[in-house]
């Protein structure tokens, strides 16, 4: 039997930071009940939570809404989003924090403006915090616009309104749920930041430990090849292997000279050796990035690099070209 779609499906990923979960949930509800819109709340416990599963089960009678989904272990908060979407009946999705970030009532507000785009990013205004969680903030947002060449303001919101198109598009794994707006803004798709009011209790005051500023620098960095090079491996891995092969040729051109015309002998001379090295080191560094490209074209037919917006005319569904191996009398290949 196909379920009856609704307008917002809501996905509330629920990690080992909660608020009081049953009362923030009813605050969600009358929030989207004031937008007017048709909705369900999908909350996924990312890992076994009996106590937290027994407190919310009883509340699934009353609340025609509100759906459960347990993992099985925690597998981290991209994995339970994805769980989320893969559920949903909403032509829209709505991501929600299971603490307090914005204030509940202006959900409709934030529903209304992001239906106009294909994501719309909360941005808790005007931010209260400490001057240290502050300067942290920016730093981060600085570090990711100076890498990626695109600015936002409060990629930690949880709130976000996307399209189902997006979530097909866009694969979500490890911890890439933080950069989801960069990665929407580089297949194409238009992403908007919308201003909404801080929730007073929005008062997290946890503190990050070092591995963590690692792991989110090691983040970002990997979103910087995901969004320049993964489409153009040799622009990046081939300037760096020229770079250190010229140097190499360079230090080897000044020894060589110095032997010829100086009667400097090459015995012991670490500079050689260095040289050397940096040839070599240059050479691999340019064929990994060769290696790269091989893989690219590869499998070329199987990655898009693009989303379509929208059709106008035509038949919806476009007429693809006859691929070769589908005119081929022969056995066709795996």
């Amino acid at each position: 039997m196909q379920q009856t779609e609704v307008d917002i499906s809501a996905i509330v990923p629920v990690g080992s930071r909660r608020d009081d979960l049953p009362a923030l949930l009813d605050e969600y509800a009358e929030g989207l009940r004031q937008a007017g819109v048709s909705f369900e709340i999908i909350v996924v416990l990312d890992g076994p939570r009996e106590g937290l599963m027994n407190e919310l089960a009883p509340l699934m009678a009353a609340r025609s809404w509100l759906r459960l989904i347990e993992l099985a272990r925690d597998f981290g908060e991209s994995a339970a989003l994805t769980a989320g979407f893969s559920r949903a009946r909403g032509r829209m999705f709505l991501t929600l924090p299971a603490y307090y970030q914005v204030v509940p009532a202006d959900l409709g507000k934030f529903i209304e403006a992001g239906c106009q785009t294909d994501m719309a990013i909360a941005v808790r205004w005007p931010r209260a915090g400490s001057t240290i969680e502050s300067w942290r903030r920016h730093v981060f947002h600085w570090l990711l616009g100076f890498i990626t060449g695109q600015r936002y303001r409060d990629l930690g919101c949880g709130v976000r309104l996307l399209s189902r198109d997006i979530t097909v598009e866009i694969p979500l794994y490890g911890e890439r749920h933080r950069f989801y707006p960069t990665l929407a803004t580089n297949r194409g798709f238009e992403v908007r930041e919308i201003e909404l009011a801080q929730s007073s209790k929005d008062d997290f005051r946890g503190r990050y430990r070092i591995r963590e500023y690692l792991h989110r620098l090691l983040d970002i960095l990997t979103l910087f090849f995901l969004v320049r090079f993964t489409k153009k491996p040799l622009r990046f891995f081939g300037t760096i292997g020229f770079l250190i092969s010229a140097l190499g040729v360079l230090f080897v051109t000044i020894v060589v000279i110095q032997r010829l015309f100086l009667n400097v002998p090459l015995a012991d001379r670490p500079a050689l050796l260095l040289s050397s090295l940096m040839l070599v080191l240059g050479v691999q560094v340019f064929a990994l990035g060769l290696l790269g490209e091989l893989i690219i074209f590869t499998h070329a037919r199987e990655l898009k690099e693009y989303a379509v917006r929208r059709v106008i005319g035509g038949d919806e569904n476009p007429v693809e070209a006859p691929r070769l191996d589908a005119v081929d009398p022969g056995p066709k290949s795996g």
